[in-house]
């Protein structure tokens, strides 16, 4: 086991840890108190998750990310906690409507991760009409019954499945898991996904064309397509209109709803500044979630 420590000083803007793994856009991370989402976590606590093969542990405390890992995870953390990412000259290009700029200062330090295509996809698709500790339960025990245990110190952490694995699974064992309705569409997406349809491909379209390339994934829609472009592809400009951030724009941006998809979210990113717009967007969800 590696272990080393990245100083919060030297990253552009800071991070807060829990603000970014807690705020509903990843779900293949666990905190080794076990109660993610419901209480704020102990100072000794670690954030957990398995990636290509390696397990690795973070937590945030006295200035700096700790880190414990079965080789030097530092690039692997870069990429999944956005830790490359400007946060200042980012947020510089927010608008300045009250909501906006009380939900910055609310998720002070919370990056845009950058997650894994397929498991980030399957997630999302568990994420239809589902809070977000039911989407992390689900993924959780998907990942403890079908993925890769990896051992790190005297932890043992679980890496999301492989596409054929949850495609063998089927239907009915993925019930069982509680995914309710969501069951086939995992299965019929993994299986694709197993035979080759890879989702990383969309990272080189355009965003609306990456866009529709996701929706042809067995259910797969416009909100869920965007949620894997932000959280996984880099399209930082995307802006998933789920619940919050239509009862955002019914409230405070009603000019942007143009009845279709499409349409509102091009006018959703103008309003929220366009190329970050994505980040804009995970920052008043977060809040408003939060209230």
């Amino acid at each position: 086991m590696e272990t080393g420590a990245i100083p919060v000083a030297e990253l552009p803007g800071g991070i807060n840890l829990t603000e970014t793994l807690e705020s509903g856009q990843t779900y293949i991370w666990t905190r080794s108190d076990g109660d993610m989402y419901n209480e704020t976590p102990p100072a000794d606590s670690w954030y957990e998750t398995a990636v290509d093969g390696e397990a690795l542990r973070v937590r945030q405390r006295d200035g700096v990310l700790e880190w414990q890992g079965t080789t030097d995870v530092v690039p692997l953390l870069r990429q999944l906690l956005g830790l490359t990412d400007n946060l200042p000259a980012i947020l510089d290009t927010a608008p300045g409507e009250p909501v906006i700029q009380d939900a910055i200062e609310h998720g002070s330090g919370l990056r845009i991760v950058g997650d894994p295509p397929f498991s980030t996809l399957v997630a999302f698709i568990c994420s239809a009409q589902m809070r977000v500790p039911r989407i992390h339960g689900m993924v959780t025990r998907m990942k403890r019954t079908y993925g890769t245990p990896i051992t790190i110190g005297d932890r043992t952490v679980y890496q999301f499945p492989e596409p054929a694995a949850l495609a063998a699974a089927g239907e009915d064992e993925l019930r069982a898991l509680q995914l309710g309705y969501r069951a086939p569409y995992v299965a019929e997406t993994a299986a694709m996904v197993a035979n080759g349809t890879d989702p990383a491909t969309a990272r080189d379209l355009s965003y609306e064309a990456a866009r529709r390339q996701l929706t042809e994934f067995v259910g797969v829609g416009n909100k869920v397509a965007d949620c894997v472009l932000l959280f996984s592809l880099g399209f930082l400009e995307a802006v998933p209109l789920d619940t919050w951030i239509r009862t955002a724009i019914e409230e405070e941006f009603p000019a942007c709803d143009k009845g279709s998809y499409a349409a509102t979210s091009r006018a959703i990113r103008e309003q929220f500044g366009g190329e970050y717009a994505g980040y804009v967007q995970t920052y008043v969800f977060h809040y408003l979630r939060q209230q």
